[in-house]
């Protein structure tokens, strides 16, 4: 029994071993503490928070929004609970111009955080077409138009130290939710967009996170309730909501780690073993979970997708009684 032990052990240093030397990118910290830090969407709800924790660490923060009223109150609620001031520019991330003059305002960014995004909960043949279309292009072009404004300056950039490129995707961009098919749509293209520029950027020491947070409690999601479908809610239930502060800070900590993917609960870490493809791992520990337990977590998965499933089921079943 304890040579079987010891040769169990063994293997797995071995793979633990060959992990290490196999996995890329390569493991990274990125410093914020007196470095310029972008958000855009940041007038509100998580990059809000955002802006409030990176500030209160000592980053200089730029927050980007449409209406530049809310984006001052923003920026007094932040000089108000930190004492520091942010940069406020206001713009329509649809509008590459205007993006790309509000971040040369701004200057050179370090880490630039895509947070902007709009959601609704529609089944798709009773989504308005135009509806579909602005989602897309909010949530996946506005974010193309951000990282085109400020690639050019983060690659000629004089500072060396490695920098960050953030994008604020959701749970319904690791599995497709009932009644999200546009808003999932939109965050699926992130990820293939940030595995894909991962690739590009590499040799400038610029590395990519994308964020995968659960329904969190801000005025974006009390108005998405207001009209949301109720089987949606059931499916989403599955994850349970977080607070806008717990988001932002395990957000900030995965950015600063350099993480690829950045998860906010241990069903975001489920999804993330169960999705982790050939996507970036600069963890060779967390690489070891993932072939570990891709299999078990794929039964859990197969699951909690029959459960969903009867739920519809049910639900469309109730709607033809009533």
């Amino acid at each position: 029994m304890s040579d079987t032990y010891l040769s169990l052990v063994a293997i797995c240093v071995f793979f633990l071993i060959f992990l290490k030397l196999i996995v890329r990118p390569h493991p990274v910290k990125i410093p914020i503490k007196s470095r310029h830090v972008f958000i855009t969407g940041g007038s509100k709800g998580i990059g809000l928070e955002l802006a409030r924790q990176a500030a209160a660490e000592g980053a200089r923060v730029t927050i980007l929004a449409r209406n530049l009223k809310i984006l001052e109150e923003a920026k007094n609620y932040i000089r108000v609970s930190t004492g520091i001031d942010v940069n406020i520019v206001s713009a329509d991330v649809c509008d590459f111009e205007a993006v790309k003059e509000a971040v040369e305002s701004a200057g050179p960014i370090d880490v630039l955080i895509c947070n902007h995004g709009i959601f609704a909960s529609q089944e798709v043949d009773n989504h308005d077409i135009k509806d579909i279309k602005g989602i897309i292009d909010v949530n996946l072009i506005g974010t193309f138009n951000l990282v085109k404004a400020a690639l050019p300056a983060m690659k000629n950039r004089s500072d060396r130290k490695p920098v960050s490129i953030v994008f604020m995707s959701s749970q319904a961009g690791q599995v497709g939710i009932y009644g999200y098919t546009a808003y999932s749509a939109s965050k699926f293209g992130l990820r293939g967009l940030a595995e894909a520029l991962q690739q590009e950027v590499i040799a400038h020491d610029i590395h990519v996170s994308l964020i995968f947070p659960p329904d969190t409690d801000t005025p974006g999601l009390a108005e998405e309730l207001k009209r949301r479908i109720p089987i949606t809610s059931i499916i989403a239930a599955s994850s349970g909501a977080m607070q806008v502060d717990e988001v932002a800070k395990k957000a900030l900590n995965g950015i600063k780690c350099g993480s690829f993917f950045v998860c906010c609960n241990f069903e975001g870490l489920m999804l993330r073993i169960a999705t982790a493809g050939v996507s970036p791992q600069r963890s060779y520990l967390m690489a070891f979970v993932e072939v570990i337990c891709a299999g078990v977590i794929r039964v859990v998965a197969l699951c909690y997708l029959r459960s969903w499933y009867n739920s519809i089921e049910k639900w469309h079943a109730n709607k033809k009684n009533v």
